[in-house]
């Protein structure tokens, strides 16, 4: 059995294609195929407040490619999923109705049920009972923050502020502050909160840190990369230190929403755990078709 998950995000389109594993008690999955297309819709829709014919275009060809791949894989079933960019978009429900021509009906989604798709990857699963925690998410048109004590979720929020947004000086003081003020009085009561951080920039930023992918990440130590980063031009980011053309611009501004946040919540490390909105989508179909048969 394969399920396949798709996440329209404001920097780029994802297809994760997983097998389904109900050998053991409970149910997993394992993940077979992963693709990701820097369409770049936050240019636009940020803009614009539109979609451009030329990436309307694109992403129906993206969305019939990934129709096709679902098909050759017998995907059983799927879940598209568009946030941020989508949401600001005018012509939005337009791109919807193009995608669902050609067999791939897309969901736009709010900040709220983007979180709450994101913590269906069981990433509280593996969260200290005794330890508080901050989930951050940056995305390319947004943020979503979400704090975990005793394991639970206790608050929940998404700002409109995210890198594409950031890189296009579509970001507002008024909505930094927000962000501030939210961490501010969430975290303000304990006594020492740990972050999680998900998203392309921030496993990107944890690797450049770290040997290990999900060693915490302290404060001093994303800072340094950080420094590094944008001592060098956009075009050295890319030649001399190897970063992909659609991450070397992004990475800067991911940085700057995670120390922020980092700082003004006191938070000593951050972990990225290499999950995301397609993880979650993958355990809401599990959920969905399966949880009568077996515990998820």
């Amino acid at each position: 059995m394969r399920y396949a998950a798709i996440d329209i995000g404001s920097n780029a389109v994802r297809l994760l294609i997983a097998d389904i594993d109900q050998s053991k008690e409970k149910i997993d999955f394992t993940k077979n195929t992963l693709l990701r297309v820097p369409l770049r819709l936050g240019d636009d829709a940020f803009i614009q407040k539109h979609i451009s014919d030329v990436k309307f275009k694109d992403m129906v060809s993206t969305m019939t490619a990934f129709k096709n791949l679902m098909d050759v894989y017998r995907v059983t079933d799927y879940m598209a999923c568009a946030t941020s960019a989508m949401r600001d978009a005018s012509n939005g429900q337009d791109v919807v109705s193009a995608c669902s021509k050609v067999g791939i009906d897309i969901q736009i989604i709010d900040g709220a049920l983007e979180a709450e798709i994101i913590y269906n990857s069981h990433l509280e699963q593996d969260l200290d009972r005794d330890k508080v925690y901050l989930y951050i998410d940056v995305g390319g048109g947004s943020t979503e923050l979400s704090l975990f004590a005793n394991a639970k979720l206790v608050a929940s929020q998404s700002f409109n502020l995210g890198t594409i947004r950031i890189l296009d000086n579509q970001d507002k003081p008024e909505t930094w502050e927000d962000m501030k003020e939210w961490v501010k009085n969430n975290t303000k009561m304990y006594k020492q909160v740990y972050g999680i951080g998900t998203g392309g920039n921030i496993n990107k930023l944890s690797r450049l840190a770290n040997d290990k992918v999900d060693k915490p990440m302290s404060y001093a130590k994303l800072k340094a990369i950080y420094t590094h980063l944008a001592s060098h031009s956009l075009k050295d980011r890319i030649n001399v230190l190897g970063l992909k053309q659609d991450r070397a611009d992004v990475i800067i501004p991911a940085a700057e929403i995670f120390l922020t946040i980092m700082k003004i919540g006191h938070l000593k490390t951050i972990v990225a755990p290499r999950v995301g909105l397609v993880d979650g989508i993958i355990q809401t179909l599990i959920g969905r078709n399966l949880r009568d048969k077996k515990s998820v």
